[in-house]
């Protein structure tokens, strides 16, 4: 039987055979980038302020994707531990159950590696390391900086490991730095944009914005940017900027990209779009109206005494 709990207090007692997690070893080779999305970063924060009252730190599985370029860390959840001075105890049962649930919603992702709050890098790093390194041929490493201070940005650093010492002789490991981004959905955009306007707000409430200001926002933006493109290529035909053949290839790709079509054709095309759109919502609220009605039916039904 193997306990829920174990402890780790050496590198050859660190993990039994039968300990490891359930899933498909990963490899990842050197030169590839972390791409790490923002949800993530939220958990690892939100896991950091829900800890223990005695926890210095947390600690949780890295989920994702690996390709010929890059790792891509899309989830995580965090794994209960407790260390101190001497060892490090890592409830491995939990880990097991938390990722099998995962992969039932999510069978892409895979173990990437695991996370740690804080800046430094500690000797129970590379014991918990090389339980993961069972999981992933070349587990990432990720640091986030958790002291969050006004203004500042979320500092995270993602690392590897590389074998060192004398060959035949005792071996050790060194974490290696890896180049490391927040990539976004779009769908997450949104969200880290709405979060952002939030900053400079003191009750740290933001609302959502309507449809309509969410056309009208998207508007104004397109508007500005065009402004800027119209204005570099007058500066450029003026002769007051130089011309760069990598923009105009950009240029040309956007101009390609317009549809071509004549004036009366995009009223009649914004036209019927609206009046789909608008008897869309007429429909909606007929709906709306008709289920209250019934419920308000059924609920007058049952209370008249029979």
């Amino acid at each position: 039987m193997i306990s829920s709990e174990f402890h780790i207090k050496s590198m050859m007692n660190l993990v039994t055979p039968h300990a490891t997690l359930k899933g498909r070893r990963t490899k990842m080779a050197e030169g590839r980038k972390v791409k790490v999305h923002p949800v993530v970063l939220f958990s690892i924060i939100d896991s950091f302020e829900r800890r223990k009252e005695d926890a210095k730190r947390v600690i949780g599985t890295l989920l994702g994707t690996v390709d010929a370029n890059a790792v891509t860390i899309t989830n995580t959840f965090c794994v209960p531990h407790t260390e101190s001075d001497d060892e490090v105890a890592f409830d491995m049962e939990f880990a097991r159950n938390m990722y099998d649930l995962h992969r039932k919603v999510n069978p892409t992702e895979v173990i990437v590696g695991w996370y740690a709050t804080g800046k430094d890098i500690t000797e129970h790093s590379v014991l918990i390391h090389e339980y993961y390194s069972r999981e992933s041929k070349c587990p990432v490493h990720l640091t986030v900086n958790t002291d969050l201070r006004p203004g500042a940005e979320i500092d995270f650093k993602a690392f590897i490991s590389k074998p060192i010492g004398v060959p035949g002789k005792t071996q050790g490991m060194m974490f290696s730095p890896v180049p490391s981004h927040v990539e976004y959905y779009n769908a997450e955009r949104v969200a880290v944009d709405r979060i952002k306007l939030g900053a400079n707000n003191r009750a740290g409430v933001v609302s959502l914005p309507t449809d309509f200001e969410n056309v009208l926002n998207a508007t104004s933006t397109l508007s500005t940017m065009l402004d800027a493109v119209l204005q570099h290529v007058n500066n450029v035909l003026a002769g007051n900027a130089p011309m760069d053949p990598k923009i105009g290839r950009y240029l040309m790709d956007l101009v390609c990209t317009v549809p071509h079509m004549e004036e009366d054709e995009f009223d009649t095309m914004l036209n019927n779009n609206i009046n789909d759109l608008l008897m869309v919502r007429y429909l909606t609220n007929v709906v709306k109206s008709q289920v209250a009605l019934n419920e308000k039916l059924v609920n007058t039904t049952v209370i008249q005494p029979t």
